[in-house]
């Protein structure tokens, strides 16, 4: 039987970040379910799509074919075919990826793939509803989560690095209304699991929390 960890929690709580670093220490397989979804917006985005149109989502979006391989231990997301690494992590993305999630086709396509990744191997696998829906199983489930004044400064600090234009308060806003609607969402609503373990991350540093979460990997691993 797979080995499976589960972490949820808002927009630009640092989930991806925290799950590749402890999938490196704890020699898991990382799966970052955020950029499936972001694959998917960024195809309909490029072909047009209205995204408040669910309909035609609903109906385009079978024609995305989206996979994912490891290379070198790094997650490649490729969108028919194309490696778009660098490519779903714009503000652009992000805000329709929100809005593509919520599709039924949409998020029956993706946790059908992600449940066969989590049943082929030990892997750590974060997203929106991944202890809730997607692994309900999995040996331990964690609730990332931190303010959405401190989410902002990260997001903002990441953009700028980047040399990209930004603004904090819009930025702060768009998380705001991200995690409104990821939370209130008729289908697999943002929450965390009864079994979750929280983690707030508001005062503490990225390796601070990786060292919390692989500790409490070990000792899921022990358990067994």
């Amino acid at each position: 039987m797979s080995f499976n960890v589960a972490i949820d929690g808002p927009a630009g709580a640092g989930k991806s970040t925290v799950a590749k670093a402890v999938a490196g220490k704890m020699h898991l397989i990382y799966v970052d379910t955020g950029a499936m979804y972001r694959a998917m917006a960024l195809f309909m985005i490029r072909e047009g799509v209205n995204l408040r149109e669910k309909a035609a989502i609903a109906e385009k979006c079978h024609e995305a074919r989206i996979t994912i391989r490891h290379e070198d231990g790094v997650q490649v997301v490729c969108l028919n075919e194309e490696n778009v690494n660098s490519l779903i992590r714009t503000e652009e993305v992000s805000h329709a990826a929100s809005l593509v999630s919520v599709i039924p086709e949409v998020r029956t396509t993706m946790v059908n793939l992600q449940k066969r990744l989590a049943a082929d191997s030990d892997c750590i696998m974060d997203g929106r509803d991944i202890g809730t829906c997607v692994l309900p199983g999995a040996q331990l489930k964690i609730y990332l989560t931190a303010s959405s004044e401190v989410r902002a400064k990260r997001r903002y600090d990441e953009l700028a690095a980047r040399g990209e234009a930004c603004d904090l308060k819009t930025i702060q806003a768009d998380i705001e209304d991200r995690d409104y609607r990821d939370m209130h969402r008729e289908i697999s609503p943002l929450k965390q699991a009864e079994d979750a373990v929280l983690v707030d991350t508001s005062h503490m540093t990225q390796e601070e929390v990786i060292h919390a979460v692989a500790d409490l990997c070990t000792q899921a691993r022990v358990r067994g």
